[in-house]
């Protein structure tokens, strides 16, 4: 599951947003989660989200990443590549 957590004001959440929104694009699918920080403030101090944007990455109840430094469209790739390699399958 990859959740994007933003807050709703946050201007580096708008640029990290148009990034995924473009990666959804491409495979005309809905990929992101997405969680306004803001109301979830119990759910922020158990996975121990320390900043937004973040992206958060869990398998099941476990986390198994935190990505807060969104980069570029290609450094999220990088990402799918590993938690979501489906989204690159050939058919």
């Amino acid at each position: 599951m990859l959740i994007y957590i933003y807050t709703p004001f946050c201007g580096t959440c708008t640029v990290a947003r148009s990034m995924l929104a473009k990666i959804e694009s491409v495979h005309g699918i809905d990929i992101f989660y997405e969680m306004n920080a803001s109301l979830y403030p119990e759910f922020m101090q158990e996975n121990k989200i320390e900043s937004v944007p973040c992206l958060l990455i869990k398998e099941g109840n476990e986390v198994k990443e935190k990505v807060y430094a969104f980069q570029s469209t290609g450094n999220i790739y990088n990402y799918l590549m590993i938690y979501k390699p489906e989204l690159f399958a050939t058919h």
